[in-house]
């Protein structure tokens, strides 16, 4: 079968539908080496500090709402045409608004494109990939997304690093790069944004999307792109359409989400996915800088501790990806979390005894980078595989936007909220709380999500589709016989 797969094509389109990942991960990254310089121009008080942060994640969460029926409307190619409109437009916002107010509106734009690609982007290379390599091929989008929080930290650093050292002149360019350096920072956006927009137009339709919708030679003819023989595109056809049934634009049937065995997947999707975001992660990538300062850093010192805590995330998500058709989707998860448990309870015992045993900031840093490490190659590598893969083809794109809706609900309570549990409950207790959250995601993953490694679509839509025992001990006897 594998010789039967044109893998330099499908490593194409899922590199072009990675490119959302990386503006996805820009886009959330680039606002940590902003926050200071933000408040400070416009005297943020905690709450509105708190709102500057949240209020694209606010957009994102608009944009996962809409983002299923809108990859059922126009196709997943057009959503995502949509999501790289709407990050150019907020790239651009950014750098030339005038007032703190504009500044919010056009963040919520850019979080509206997040939330879309976040669930587009994904969804299109699962339809599109061979089950033996949907794992790393999807996990192309995670790589990417750590790739753009890398791509924030650098162009941070090294704008301000410029920024500190130019002259002072007039001039939009001056007030850009130099005087008020936030605004190239969330700029640069443009460039990969403006790429992404052109180059979606030279990948396919989602063969899967194509044939839900009655489409069936557009269909065949992207498998038979995808496959190097027609026997397979064949059999890769003839499996769609069977569990296809005879239903044609179902996937925008929001009742379908509710019929009891569909339900119990969307419910697990949407669990793993808000408990994710209160493990810590989003609080590091958005609050890095603010928190190595606190440890006494200076700003430029805290920028260049959280490119190395980027450049980690990066590297251990590549690690993630050749494992993660190999060992399975759950075991990356087992380790990891464990890892994670561990590393944060450790930052919570410097913030608490860090300074009477006289550790250094290195310690911190240590810390954080083997929590990063952990994260990025269990949870952060394995949710969009998983979300994406779950669910059957007539409800997909939906039941993605419900589970990232639950997701970027998450994401946003923990951005509006660290804040406030920094100044109230001290890093130490901060840390402590994420610790305790690691443990139901363990016991969930475990009890009720099946291993969908080297499954494909149609074989795993098939496990949801029995009927359910209505035993809550039913779901773990079930997530370990697909």
């Amino acid at each position: 079968m594998k010789k039967d797969i044109n893998l330099g094509y499908l490593f194409f389109i899922s590199f072009v539908a990675a490119l959302g990942g990386f503006l996805f991960g820009y886009d959330t990254a680039v606002i940590s080496g902003t926050i200071s310089q933000v408040s400070s121009q416009f005297a943020l008080d905690a709450i509105n500090q708190g709102w500057y942060v949240g209020c694209a994640l606010l957009g994102s969460i608009g944009g996962v709402a809409v983002a299923g029926m809108l990859g059922d409307w126009l196709g997943r190619k057009k959503a995502m045409i949509v999501s790289a409109v709407l990050f150019s437009a907020s790239a651009i916002g950014c750098a030339l608004c005038a007032t703190f107010g504009e500044l919010v509106l056009w963040r919520i734009v850019g979080g509206a494109g997040i939330g879309v690609a976040s669930i587009i982007c994904p969804l299109y290379i699962s339809e599109l990939a061979a089950a033996e390599y949907r794992g790393r091929l999807v996990s192309l989008y995670q790589l990417a997304v750590t790739i753009g929080f890398v791509g924030a930290y650098l162009v941070n650093y090294g704008l301000l690093t410029y920024s500190e050292g130019a002259l002072a002149a007039d001039g939009i360019f001056d007030r850009v790069f130099v005087s008020e350096v936030w605004r190239g920072m969330l700029g640069m956006e443009t460039l990969p944004a403006v790429l992404f927009f052109l180059i979606i137009f030279f990948i396919p339709e989602s063969p899967r999307w194509l044939l839900a919708h009655g489409r069936v030679s557009r269909g065949r003819v992207v498998l038979g792109r995808v496959f190097t023989s027609s026997a397979a595109a064949d059999a890769e056809m003839a499996a769609v359409e069977a569990s296809l049934g005879n239903t044609s634009s179902a996937g925008s049937d929001w009742r379908l989400l509710l019929k009891p065995n569909l339900l119990v997947a969307v419910l697990i999707g949407a669990a793993i996915a808000i408990l994710g975001q209160f493990m810590g992660v989003n609080a590091v990538l958005y609050y890095g800088p603010t928190i190595f300062e606190d440890a006494g850093l200076s700003a430029g010192d805290s920028l260049f501790y959280q490119v190395m805590v980027g450049a980690v995330n990066t590297l251990t998500t590549v690690a993630a990806l050749l494992l993660i058709d190999k060992v399975g989707r759950k075991q990356l998860v087992y380790w990891g979390v464990s890892g994670m448990i561990i590393s944060l309870l450790l930052i919570a015992g410097y913030f608490t005894y860090g300074a009477s045993l006289g550790l250094s900031s290195l310690w911190l840093l240590t810390f954080f980078l083997i929590y990063i490490m952990c994260c990025a190659g269990s949870i952060c590598a394995v949710v969009f595989v998983l979300l994406s893969e779950m669910y059957p083809t007539k409800i997909r794109a939906l039941a993605m936007s419900v589970a990232g809706l639950a997701l970027w609900i998450g994401t946003y309570l923990v951005g509006q909220l660290t804040p406030w549990l920094l100044a109230n409950l001290m890093p130490a207790g901060t840390f402590l709380l994420f610790a305790a959250m690691c443990v139901p995601y363990m016991l969930i993953m475990w009890r009720a999500v099946p291993e969908t490694t080297g499954k494909t679509l149609e074989e795993i839509e098939k496990y949801w589709e029995k009927e359910p025992s209505g035993a809550a001990g039913a779901v773990s006897d079930r997530a370990s016989s697909i």
